[in-house]
């Protein structure tokens, strides 16, 4: 291949060596197990940068494992919180390790905590998938889940807007110094 990506066919070595040293480049093996071998007339320096940007993009793009842990005895708020922090995490392409800890005399119903583990998969549903099932080890249930792809991602639980805060806030606030 020359150096803008055209394709020069099937040469000699020597050939192929003196056209890259015509144009001040490297000749470099792209294809070393291919027959016959292919090579590129580039500039190794270059190429080099461009191999090591493409590994760090990959790695960069690798996901996130966040944790979110819940108690059986959960107040609805909470849970909201919590549910609304899984999918920030689900949205910014990150897996979520759902934990359900058990204390004490909890371990007594274990179907509670099923209950909730399915009502999290049930409320998470719009952004991801199940990736491992939910799972008691110990003391702990563990459900592991994966972000659906963007396009498929519909948020349920959306954080409250700080302006709408404010102004239930401010209604409760006006409403009790009227009585």
């Amino acid at each position: 291949m020359g150096s803008t990506g055209e394709q020069l066919g099937v040469m000699k070595l020597s050939d192929a060596l003196r056209r890259a040293q015509g144009l001040d480049l490297d000749l470099v093996e792209i294809a070393p197990t291919a027959n016959p071998p292919v090579c590129k007339i580039v500039d190794f320096g270059k190429y080099r940068y461009d191999i090591a940007k493409q590994e760090k993009d990959r790695k960069s793009s690798a996901t996130k494992l966040k944790e979110i842990k819940f108690r059986v005895n959960i107040d609805d708020h909470d849970y909201l919180t919590k549910i609304r922090h899984g999918e920030e995490f689900l949205d910014k392409g990150n897996k979520v390790r759902v934990q359900l800890q058990f204390r004490g005399r909890e371990m007594a119903h274990q179907e509670f905590g099923m209950q909730l583990m399915d009502k999290v998969k049930h409320d998470l549903a719009g952004m991801s998938q199940v990736e491992m099932a939910p799972k008691l080890a110990g003391r702990n249930i563990t459900m592991t889940l994966s972000p659906l792809p963007a396009s498929r991602r519909k948020r349920r639980f959306a954080p409250v807007a700080i302006e709408e805060q404010a102004s239930v806030n401010g209604a409760e606030a006006g409403g009790s110094e009227a009585r």
